[in-house]
């Protein structure tokens, strides 16, 4: 899977808990998960299950709280598939 295809199913997993309209055309590696998309850090947690479910990982806590960017989910998981 390349890196592209990680970046597009991120952004679709994460349009589903912002609080703000998103586009993929709006999104960048360097878009803050918390700050740019208005997703709570309580919801971190759902979104780092729905990673594990749609790339078949998984993640531990300690790589699951370096998650702040788009970029850092996409490292996160090219590094675990």
């Amino acid at each position: 899977m390349s890196k592209e295809d990680v970046f597009s199913k991120v952004v679709d997993i994460l349009g589903k808990y912002s609080k703000t309209e998103i586009s993929a055309d709006s999104i960048t590696m360097e878009t803050s998960i918390l700050d740019d998309l208005k997703i709570n850090s309580a919801r971190l947690v759902d979104i780092v299950l729905d990673f594990e479910d749609a790339f078949d990982i998984e993640v531990d806590d300690d790589d699951a709280d370096s998650v702040a960017t788009v970029g850092d989910g996409v490292n996160l998981i090219m590094a675990k598939i």
